[in-house]
């Protein structure tokens, strides 16, 4: 049916020819434009709903009780409910040490929650299935898992700024306890128009970028550069998305015109990985509670696990 509205739209009503470069990349907005927002408005409101249950204290209640390799895998998982991104690391590494929360436990939420989340999960499965979805998730759920244990085992945290252990944040009284189902489904709607009046912008200038890719430019372009072989790929692909301000949804339709055009399934993995949990607004943040040494080692393992992550899977693939 989409694609059908597509073909109407492009070449009924704007009279462009099929085959032709403009055709293409209009067709290509068109059509992801309008899937990608049916997906993301449904799912997450749904996610939005199953979030009214939990709230900032009960996640750091639960870690805080929760040690060895189980904290990090459970902080991990955390990390793909729960709405907290880069904008929010300061406060909530804070509540977190506060909370007696382990400082890899800590990091390990800290990847995942940017890295791995339902927007991501959401637009991988509509625009590359559910096997790259799969491969996606289940890869940075263990860079984060990884990364969170390497940190905790190195006992690292004198290199976190010392005002942090000093902060007193306080029990707040928000709690998900007496919610009615209709308040629910408000907060759920609610959350929904919020998400998607953040991100629409992303998403519709990364798709308008990739129509222009699909339409535009050559395969060959890309398989010369970046494709499967090139041994520089992923390093460069990480390299490439560090400075990049955008987040899952934005970088995700460019991601899948790289696929398309042949770059080689880790290398676009590496890529955005690097986007959302190496970005530099993000380690400006985190700098407010991290020492330079600290924040360093964070950005050397996650770069080493997104780097080794690119490399397994275009050996694999």
């Amino acid at each position: 049916m989409l694609n059908s509205f597509a073909d109407l739209v492009t070449y009924k009503l704007l009279g462009l020819a099929k085959g032709s470069a403009l055709g293409e990349a209009v067709h290509f907005f068109i059509y992801d434009t309008i899937k990608i927002f049916l997906l993301l408005a449904v799912i997450i409101f749904v996610v939005s709903y199953l979030r009214s249950y939990i709230t900032p204290e009960k996640t750091r209640k639960v870690l805080s009780g929760r040690f060895g390799f189980l904290g990090n895998i459970l902080a991990a998982l955390f990390g793909i409910i729960t709405p907290f991104c880069s904008c929010s690391a300061v406060p909530l590494f804070i509540g977190f040490v506060e909370a007696g929360v382990p400082l890899g436990v800590t990091f390990s939420y800290l990847v995942s929650a940017p890295m791995v989340n339902e927007v991501a999960l959401v637009m991988l499965l509509g625009m590359f299935g559910i096997k790259v979805a799969l491969i996606y998730v289940a890869s940075g759920l263990v860079i984060a898992i990884i990364s969170g244990i390497i940190i905790g085992k190195l006992k690292l945290e004198h290199w976190v700024e010392d005002y942090v252990y000093q902060i007193k944040m306080g029990e707040q009284a928000a709690s998900s306890q007496g919610v009615t189902f209709a308040q629910r489904v408000e907060f759920a709607k609610f959350a929904t128009k919020d998400i998607l009046k953040k991100v629409w912008p992303y998403v519709v200038v990364a798709i308008a970028i990739g129509g222009f890719m699909h339409g535009y430019v050559p395969t060959d372009f890309f398989v010369k550069y970046a494709g499967k072989g090139q041994l520089w790929a992923v390093p460069f692909a990480v390299l490439l998305g560090i400075p990049l301000y955008s987040n899952a949804a934005g970088v995700i339709p460019i991601v899948k015109v790289l696929f398309e055009k042949g770059v080689a399934l880790g290398t676009v993995l590496a890529f955005m990985m690097s986007v959302t949990a190496l970005s530099l607004p993000e380690m400006i943040i985190l700098r407010k509670v991290l020492k330079p040494k600290l924040l360093a080692t964070f950005v050397g393992i996650v770069g080493f696990g997104i780097l080794l992550t690119g490399y397994l899977f275009n050996a694999i693939f």
